[in-house]
């Protein structure tokens, strides 16, 4: 009864996430959804992808489920990190259903088994594991591309919101900007303290 509770549980979370990330997506141009972000590249169409060929291999071959379509091989160092975004003959579509499709995938393998069902994970150190271990490695690692989604969408239009449903479509612009500014104050005044680094350009008692 507790592990049937604490499964529910767990997979109402990841439910939840995985709509939380689409709705990252939800009102931007086609640029705006794979336009990398950061140094490194991050974007938000690439996070969807990345997520939906993890969800495959976790609860598909790692459980000797596997997914009916084609997969990169795990240990493919050509493959490595193209799953990080989307070329330019991928479309949008594509890539949100494929999301939706293994979602399906994960979650017939999450109802058929056991939370100690066991499976192999071959690129884990320790790779026998229970479906718990996947379950929360997979919740953990959908909650980590969340919260880049939502700095992501943030830095493209200012919509904020951490699920689907509390997304505001129009921040009060002057609100973030007074609350900006009184962040900025308060680290530069904090820099400003004996011992501590004053900012470039930072003149004491300004703001």
């Amino acid at each position: 009864m507790i592990d049937d509770v604490a499964k529910e549980y767990l997979h109402n979370n990841l439910r939840a996430l995985r709509e939380a990330m689409l709705g990252k997506l939800d009102g931007l141009g086609e640029y705006d959804v794979r336009r990398p972000l950061t140094s490194t590249g991050t974007n938000l169409l690439g996070l969807v992808k990345h997520l939906s060929v993890w969800e495959c291999r976790y609860f598909g071959e790692v459980f000797g489920r596997p997914f009916p379509e084609p997969l990169p091989r795990w240990d493919d160092a050509g493959a490595r990190d193209a799953d990080m975004w989307a070329a330019e003959h991928e479309t949008r579509q594509e890539v949100v259903e494929r999301y939706r499709r293994a979602a399906q995938h994960s979650d017939a393998t999450i109802a058929a088994l056991a939370l100690d069902s066991p499976g192999h994970v071959p690129w884990w150190p320790w790779p026998d594991v229970k479906l718990f271990n996947v379950l929360v490695h997979m919740l953990t690692e959908t909650s980590r591309h969340a919260g880049h989604a939502d700095i992501l969408r943030e830095q493209l239009d200012g919509r904020t919101g951490t699920t689907a449903g509390s997304a505001m479509d129009e921040p009060d612009t002057a609100f973030w900007q007074a609350r900006r500014a009184e962040i900025e104050r308060a680290a530069r005044a904090a820099a400003a303290e004996p011992g501590q680094d004053t900012p470039p350009g930072y003149i004491l008692g300004a703001c």
